[in-house]
C-alpha cells in the first residue's frame, strides 16, 4: 500500500496574494496543515529545509510540535542539508523529536541542493577537510550522526566523575528504530546506489542532477531499481523504503484554474545547475488539471509505481485552507487511482 504526505518548503512572504507573511505564520501554519492532513487521512507531513532564506530552516522545533499535537502520521524531513549539521546535537534532536512521536520520525538528509548563501556551511562553522568535497564533508556528517543514533561511544568519561574509571560515552537520549528511519536524499544514479550500500532509505524529488534524455520518471524508476539492488547486494536485512515528491495540482473550481490551468501542459525541464558541478539536470513536470487525468497521468508514472511513498508539495503560501482543499481533492479522487487507501 502506497503512502501518501504532503511536503512544505514553508515558505513566507508579505507580498499581495501571501496568506503567509511571517516566519511565525509559515510555522504555525505547518503545525496545522499536519493536524488536518491527519484528519483527512494522509500519512505524513515532510519539510523542506533552507538555510539564508524565508522559508523553514530549523526543523525539529516544528516536527515536534507536529508529534504533539498527532497521534497517526509520519512527520520528517526532505531534506536536512547535512553539510550544516553538527551531527552530535542533530543526533540528540532527532532522537528527543523521535521518542515524542512514539517512533513515527522519517528524517531524510542529505548534500543539500542549490542556495542562496555562497559557502553558506562555512557560516555554520562547517569546512571541508584538506581534499575534502563539500559533498564528502555532508557524508562524513552523516556517517557520525548515524553513529550516534545507534548509541555508538562516542567520548570518555571523566574519571573523577566515575570513581576512577574510563567509560564510553553515548549520546542520549536514544530512540530505539530511529537507524531505520533515515532517508538519503539522492539527485542520481550513483548517489542511490551508494544510499543502498549504507542502508539508508531512497528520497528522491522533482529535480534529478543529471539528465540522459529519457523522460523523468523513467530515470528517476532507474535511480530506484540500481538502489534496491545495491541494498540487496550489500545484504541489509531490514526492507528499504523509497520516496517520490511530485507537484501535484488539481482543477476543480474557478479559483483552482486561476491559480494552475497555465500548468496544465507542464513538462519536463532540463537545465544547468553549475554549483552543483552538473552540465546538466532533469526537472518533473507538474501535474495540473481535472483529477481524472491527474489520476490517469500518475497511475502511468514508472517511478511513481515503484515507489511506497509519495510526497506532494504543496503551495504553502496559499495558506492552510486552500491547501487542505487541495489535498482533499487529491485523497478523495486521485490517490486511490495509484493503490493508495485511506487510514484513519
Amino acid at each position: 500500500m502506497k503512502h501518501i504526505g504532503f511536503l512544505t518548503f514553508g515558505h513566507y512572504q508579505s507580498g499581495r496574494g501571501s496568506a503567509v507573511p511571517t516566519a511565525r505564520d509559515a510555522i504555525l501554519q505547518t503545525i496545522e496543515l499536519a493536524v488536518a492532513a491527519e484528519e483527512i487521512g494522509l500519512d505524513g507531513a515532510y519539510l523542506r529545509v533552507h538555510h539564508f532564506a524565508r522559508q523553514q530552516t530549523s526543523p525539529f522545533p516544528v516536527l515536534a510540535a507536529i508529534a504533539a499535537r498527532t497521534q497517526r502520521i509520519e512527520m520528517g524531513t526532505a531534506v536536512i542539508d547535512m553539510r550544516y549539521e553538527n551531527p552530535l546535537y542533530m543526533a540528540e534532536e532527532a532522537a528527543q523529536t523521535d521518542l515524542i512521536a512514539g517512533g513515527r520520525l522519517q528524517l531524510g538528509i542529505s548534500r543539500g541542493s542549490p542556495e542562496h548563501a555562497l559557502n553558506g556551511p562555512e557560516m555554520f562553522g562547517h569546512v571541508p577537510n584538506a581534499g575534502e568535497t563539500p559533498a564528502d564533508m555532508a557524508r562524513r556528517h552523516t556517517e557520525r550522526f548515524r553513529q550516534a543514533i545507534v548509541g555508538t561511544g562516542i567520548a570518555r568519561s571523566d574519571p573523577r566523575m566515575t570513581g576512577g574509571r574510563s567509560l564510553s560515552l553515548s549520546i542520549q537520549p536514544q530512540s530505539p528504530g530511529l537507524s531505520e528511519r533515515i532517508w538519503w536524499g539522492s539527485g542520481t544514479r550513483a548517489t542511490a546506489r551508494w544510499a543502498g550500500e549504507q542502508g539508508m532509505n531512497l528520497m528522491s524529488s522533482t529535480l534529478l542532477t543529471e539528465d540522459t534524455g529519457v523522460p523523468f520518471d523513467e530515470l528517476q524508476a532507474e535511480q530506484i531499481a540500481i538502489f534496491r539492488q545495491a541494498w540487496k547486494d550489500a545484504g541489509w536485512q531490514h526492507n528499504p523504503r523509497v520516496s517520490v515528491s511530485r507537484s501535484v495540482l488539481p482543477i476543480v473550481n474557478d479559483l483552482d484554474e486561476a491559480l494552475f490551468g497555465n500548468e496544465r501542459h507542464s513538462t519536463d525541464q532540463v537545465g544547468i545547475l553549475p554549483d552543483l558541478g552538473n552540465p546538466q539536470s532533469r526537472f518533473g513536470k507538474t501535474y495540473a488539471g481535472e483529477p481524472d487525468i491527474i489520476a490517469e497521468q500518475l497511475a502511468r508514472d514508472v517511478a511513481v509505481r515503484e515507489a511506497d511513498t509519495l510526497l506532494l508539495t504543496v503551495p504553502n503560501t496559499l495558506g492552510v485552507n486552500y491547501n487542505i482543499h487541495l489535498l482533499t481533492t487529491i485523497v478523495e479522487h486521485i490517490a486511490p487511482a495509484i493503490g493508495w487507501q485511506r487510514t484513519l
